[in-house]
């Protein structure tokens, strides 16, 4: 439905209940917006433009005799049209930055403590996931020779992040023939995505004179090598901070959020999902295919290690306060991307 009709009052009205609704978590009635807001109209006035409104499935009253709340279709209007994000002063940015730039024990570690930044911050659930690493450019593959029958394959991409994997071997392989493959990998592997190698890579190795059983040995491994789709962590802190909030007042609620986080895939493939193109972006409520966050909403965006993405953001009620999450996460992003590029 378009809501481009809409008469200036209707939309200032809707924008001071949502704001409203957003501090206070009670239902709104029209003399709270005539009190509160100034509007230089009645009660009445204000009673019968929230009753059109409500027609249009904006906003609903969620018991008889009781205010109104926004709908999920009242937020995304919100968000859409009226939203006007609150800029961070020069203390929270000092503070966000200050923390990220605390810990610079390696990635995870900043990554982790990303997320309590977030979560304490805006006492909602603050998420990180880690870059795509098949998304990284193949800069060196080393084979390493550990113990008999073992075998280490360390794989570095551009933005200096580096995996390492260990495999057996049936049997003690020759130092002659391991430095053989591992030149011909760098050789015809290195300058490329690791997504698209692993797409192409028996075209790739097809003519090679090389190890047949090493050779066998990579091509066997190549989705654990060279990251096939689901390797990203996630990080996330603050489910303390949901206890608070009136929605979640039904512990049945919480108890399957922390579910859909422990078990992690579900929430990873959504957010990879939100998170193709650049920017904030915000899911509200049933825009979320996920049953169990959906009287939630996300405000995630990317950060970036060179050329890899990961995500940031948070996750709470539909009832958030959008205008500062937004600065907050866009802000955070920016401090991560430093911080990392720093590392």
């Amino acid at each position: 439905m378009s809501f481009e009709n809409l008469t200036d009052r209707e939309l200032k009205v809707l924008q001071n209940l949502i704001i409203h609704y957003i501090r206070t978590a009670d239902p709104v009635g029209s003399r709270v917006i005539a009190n509160k807001f100034r509007m230089g109209l009645s009660p009445a006035t204000i009673r019968n433009t929230m009753q059109d409104l409500e027609e249009l499935g904006l906003i609903k009253q969620p018991h008889t005799s009781a205010g109104r709340i926004p709908t999920d279709t009242g937020y995304r209007l919100f968000v859409d049209m009226l939203l006007k994000p609150e800029p961070l002063n020069d203390t929270e940015k000092n503070k966000i930055r200050n923390m990220i730039g605390a810990n610079k024990k390696g990635i995870d570690s900043v990554l982790s403590q990303t997320s309590k930044i977030l979560g304490e911050i805006t006492n909602q659930l603050g998420i990180t996931i880690s870059p795509r690493f098949e998304e990284g450019i193949l800069t060196r593959i080393d084979l390493i020779p550990v113990s008999d029958g073992k075998l280490l394959v360390i794989v570095a991409v551009k933005s200096g992040l580096a995996r390492t994997i260990l495999m057996e071997v049936e049997s003690d392989i020759e130092f002659e023939e391991l430095r053989q493959m591992e030149l011909i990998l760098n050789e015809r592997l290195v300058g490329n995505s690791l997504g698209h190698i692993r797409k192409t890579l028996n075209e790739r190795l097809s003519d090679t004179q090389c190890s047949p059983r090493l050779l066998k040995l990579f091509l066997d491994s190549s989705d654990e090598i060279l990251g096939e789709q689901g390797d990203e962590k996630l990080h996330y802190t603050g489910a303390d901070k949901l206890f608070s909030q009136p929605e979640f007042a039904d512990r049945v609620k919480l108890t399957e959020l922390i579910k859909l986080l422990e078990g992690r895939r579900e929430l990873v493939d959504l957010v990879a999902q939100k998170t193709m193109t650049e920017g904030i972006v915000i899911t509200i409520g049933g825009e979320i295919p996920i049953n169990q966050i959906q009287e939630c909403s996300l405000v995630i965006t990317q950060y970036k290690i060179g050329n890899i993405s990961g995500t940031i953001g948070v996750i709470g009620p539909t009832r958030m306060p959008y205008s500062k999450l937004i600065s907050i996460v866009e802000y955070t992003a920016k401090s991560l991307t430093e911080t990392l590029s720093d590392l």
